[in-house]
């Protein structure tokens, strides 16, 4: 762990192509963090920190594309490693790979270093009171997005939540609940802080938080975020409250105030990683193009800007698309959250809360801008409300980050996804990996190494 901490560091200075002030970190300080925290050495990890959050979310094997599989968005047909159908869905996802033993070690890492930064942060001289407070609330929101990730690749398995212990003492496993109830914590209390952070952080954000580089900007990402845990937990009111308060733009009547939001970004530059959803191997799913909705003879906007026929057609172990994804360059960014997310979380809150009117003009805000379909019809029922919410939400979040294996999960609509072929499965959770699971004493003495992937 304590490598993957280095490693976060190692390539602070080139986040995104920014301009960042950070000491020299070709021998990363992660014991003077701990030992001596300094103003530098906790700014340069509070980057770090976007470093980590970002790391394994743009890879061929990462957290869009292997979600993207499992939710039936995408193909990964790798001659080389038959896992990409052979595991993730013909299934069961394997503890001891890197497939489904994946989202865990790093996640941790970044969470493990986000503590010495919160630690430090108390103690560092040369902060105002107001930076101090900044940074807490900036380490806080990026351990919620951290912890967000494992629980939602882990779902019933759960995850870990007690921080800070020292390396090699074992914290317990938490259930689901437990787990969503600490990242609210961590977002509420991140709020509060942030509240009180001043004008500016301590350090600069690359370019993919424009916007939302300083406290108060990056206190309406936090609602954001707290908006959609709130909606994963059902819990629609408090969703509607922190909609409130993020950044939302309900007259957003163009694609570009749809995608105003915070992103991970990617360069070429020296130390930096480059988008790897472009892999040649990747393919959209058959069915993003033939599922669309049409507008008369015309289809769904998203689905014809975000995908492009190509031949010859990619091909593995029996399946096929001629599909390709063309939301990705090298150095193209991945959102983390956007207005058009937003927007959609809100008719869903509103749905939640009987509010059916609301619902659907949300839905015809995004339908309509983003999609180029017609309004829908003011009688739609909750049932069918249900179905345009998980519509809309597929297509506007194409290949962004999971969402609609998270969302058929969540909705209980899972059987919604196709089988390919007869021996496909639909995996609903990842597993708590095998050298995880090794170290606690295998299932004799953890529950949660007992439970399947299926």
């Amino acid at each position: 762990m304590k490598t993957m901490l280095a490693l976060s560091f190692l390539v602070t200075v080139a986040v995104a192509g920014c301009d960042l002030d950070v000491p020299d970190l070709n021998n990363p300080p992660v014991d003077d963090l701990e030992d001596n925290p300094t103003r530098e050495n906790v700014s340069a990890a509070s980057i770090g920190l976007v470093v980590g959050h970002r790391g394994n979310v743009a890879a061929a094997n990462g957290y869009v594309s292997q979600l993207g599989i499992l939710g039936r968005e995408s193909y990964n047909f790798d001659g080389a490693d038959p896992r990409y159908v052979g595991e993730l869905l013909a299934g069961p996802l394997q503890k001891g790979s890197p497939f489904g033993g994946n989202f865990w070690a790093g996640p941790y890492a970044n969470l493990r270093l986000a503590t010495l930064v919160l630690n430090g942060a108390d103690v560092a001289a040369g902060f105002s009171d107001a930076e101090r407070a900044g940074v807490r609330g900036f380490a806080q929101t990026i351990m919620a997005l951290d912890l967000l990730r494992v629980i939602t690749t882990r779902d019933t398995v759960g995850a870990v939540i007690e921080l800070g212990k020292p390396i090699g003492e074992l914290a317990p496993i938490a259930g689901k609940d437990a787990v969503y109830a600490e990242i609210n914590r961590l977002l509420d209390d991140a709020a509060m802080d942030l509240a009180a952070g001043g004008d500016a952080f301590a350090f600069a954000l690359p370019s993919g938080f424009a916007g939302f580089d300083d406290p108060a900007g990056f206190l309406t990402f936090n609602r954001a975020i707290r908006a959609r845990v709130a909606c994963y937990t059902g819990d629609y009111a408090t969703a509607l409250t922190a909609l409130n308060e993020s950044f939302i733009d309900e007259t957003a009547a163009s694609l570009a105030a749809l995608d105003a939001g915070v992103y991970h970004t990617f360069s070429a530059g020296s130390g930096d990683t480059t988008n790897g959803l472009v892999n040649r191997n990747i393919y959209a799913h058959p069915s993003v193009l033939t599922d669309a909705q049409m507008n008369g003879a015309v289809r769904d906007n998203r689905a014809v800007r975000k995908t492009t026929m190509v031949s010859p057609p990619g091909a593995a172990q029996g399946l096929m698309s001629d599909l390709k994804f063309t939301m990705y360059s090298a150095t193209a960014p991945v959102p983390i959250i956007r207005n058009e997310e937003l927007l959609l979380l809100r008719a869903e809150a509103k749905w939640g809360t009987n509010d059916l009117p609301g619902a659907i003009a949300d839905l015809d805000r995004v339908r309509t801008v983003s999609g180029g379909l017609t309004a829908l019809a003011p009688t739609l029922t909750a049932d069918e409300i249900e179905t345009e919410i998980l519509y809309n939400r597929r297509y506007s979040l194409l290949f962004e980050g999971g969402h609609r294996w998270i969302d058929t999960r969540r909705f209980d609509r899972i059987t919604d996804l196709p089988l390919d072929m007869p021996d496909h499965v639909r995996n609903l959770r990842y597993p708590i990996p095998q050298n995880e699971c090794d170290a606690r004493g295998g299932p004799e003495m953890e529950p949660a190494c007992a439970v399947e992937s299926m």
